[in-house]
């Protein structure tokens, strides 16, 4: 990788015209929704503001030159999203769930 700018690699926020969000409830996953806000309603009883409840796994989507759509490790960030719901005692993301919501929200954007 000898022409690799690394001091200027594109890991950053990119705005989208869309996410996908899930809710646990009740002992189960719901269905995926989309939606096109860049924020977050949260109840103020929140266990991510009282404790510290909270995971962040991040997935990067690359168009390459030849116009695929590319996916780095995906299921190496459904491992370390459901190590990490392990450890905070929070419910792990089924597969099925984690792959269709990813591609769901390639396809939007």
């Amino acid at each position: 990788m000898p022409n690799l700018d690394w001091e200027n690699l594109p890991f950053s926020y990119i705005k989208t015209d869309y996410n996908i969000r899930c809710n646990f409830r009740n002992g189960k996953w719901e269905d995926l929704t989309e939606n096109n806000s860049e924020k977050l309603e949260l109840h103020i009883a929140s266990a991510v503001l009282h404790y510290g409840q909270a995971i962040f796994e991040g997935l990067k989507a690359y168009r390459g030159k030849d116009g695929k759509i590319r996916l780095f490790r995906v299921d190496k960030n459904l491992e370390r999203l459901n190590n990490s719901a392990k450890r905070l005692f929070m419910p792990e993301l089924p597969e099925k769930i984690f792959l269709a919501a990813i591609y769901k929200a390639v396809k939007l954007n």
